[in-house]
């Protein structure tokens, strides 16, 4: 029986380039690294992995999206602007949150999401 998930990961085609990423443009930490090939990162209690050694999958194929939830919406989108993100989807803001889709430098596709009233 499934009681809890145990990681989340992207398939990326160069390492170094996508740490850069995760590390300065979203300001991730990272929790694990095996041989340069799987880095996780933990966010609020889950891993977040990227990997080189996924042969499985391609790297940007718009099967998954991971959503990462940020205390500061719009600083959240200003240090990616400043950082020459790609954004799929500017501000878009709905009755219970706003989100805004960006793109790691693979073409994996990152929400970027605030629920409104600061629950988290």
């Amino acid at each position: 029986m499934v009681n809890s998930i145990a990681f989340f990961s992207y398939t990326v085609t160069d390492m170094a380039r996508a740490r850069k990423f995760y590390e300065t443009s979203l300001g991730l930490t990272v929790g694990m690294n095996f041989q340069d090939q799987w880095v996780e990162y933990e966010v609020a209690g889950q891993a977040f992995a990227i990997t080189s050694m996924d042969t499985g999958h391609q790297a940007g194929v718009k099967g998954g999206m991971v959503a990462f939830e940020v205390d500061d919406f719009d600083s959240a989108l200003v240090r990616l602007k400043a950082t020459q993100t790609k954004f799929v989807l500017e501000k878009y803001d709905t009755p219970v949150c706003n989100f805004a889709i960006v793109t790691d430098p693979d073409g994996n596709e990152i929400m970027i999401h605030r629920r409104k009233g600061g629950a988290a």
